[in-house]
């Protein structure tokens, strides 16, 4: 059961990109083993993400031979709205049942990971949102499926750009590509001299949460996942009010 109040009640104050670039950095694989999970799950808490849910939080489950029960989990509320308003049309009795429920990305990750071996247990499927898989074609034109998220890389070996969060520098992969347009040209401003080199790459959620739990790259512990501009959004909106 998904909770309504336990993504506000957790997820960590996020603010803004702003011009605390620090540099490239290239990563070099040392073997580390990977990430526990609970570290996982904290790096994933700040991201929220929505489900369809009934009365009673239970997310909705469409069953398929290949995958069996399966909850879609959306990266957009205004594409988990749209669901809904199309499902009211489609099937208005399910339709008026329902209800958009936003939930901490860790929560989610935590669930599937405990739940993976159990027999019949849910798989969460990832919707990503439209308006991003249009520009990450745009970027990438082997990009067919998954959750797009973004980095920026440059310099004569193609490091990362990182920025500084809680005195740590770190490498934001952005689940909109507007934010990493504008790390990209507060970079240029910073660095004019490597401005000719930067790139954006697409990478896939879903591939960047495998190699979190399997990867052997110093870079995984330096990766955070910055919510979009609609999820700070819905943040701001739903912070809990200081008395």
């Amino acid at each position: 059961m998904l909770k309504k109040k336990s993504l506000l009640n957790k997820v960590k104050n996020v603010s803004l990109v702003s011009a605390t670039i620090l540099s490239c950095w290239l990563t070099q694989t040392t073997k580390l083993l990977a990430l526990p999970l609970e570290t996982i799950v904290q790096k994933l808490k700040p991201i929220p993400v929505f489900t369809i849910a009934d009365g009673q939080g239970a997310p909705l489950i469409a069953s398929n031979d290949k995958d069996g029960k399966v909850a879609g989990v959306f990266i957009s509320k205004q594409d988990a709205n749209s669901f809904v308003e199309r499902l009211k049309k489609e099937n208005p009795e399910l339709g008026k049942q329902v209800q958009v429920v936003p939930v901490s990305l860790g929560e989610i990750f935590e669930l599937s990971e405990k739940n993976a071996k159990q027999k019949d247990a849910i798989v969460f499927a990832y919707v990503p949102s439209g308006n991003q898989v249009e520009q990450a074609k745009k970027l990438n034109t082997e990009y067919k499926v998954g959750v797009p998220l973004f980095v920026a890389r440059a310099g004569k070996d193609q490091g990362y750009l990182t920025i500084k969060q809680n005195d740590q520098e770190v490498i934001p992969f952005f689940f909109d590509e507007q934010q990493v347009t504008q790390l990209v040209d507060s970079f240029k401003k910073a660095q004019p001299d490597l401005a000719s080199s930067i790139k954006i790459e697409v990478v896939i959620l879903e591939g960047v949460l495998d190699a979190l739990k399997q990867g052997e790259d110093e870079m995984l512990s330096k990766i955070i996942l910055w919510p979009s501009k609609e999820s700070l959004d819905f943040l701001r909106a739903n912070a809990p009010k200081k008395e």
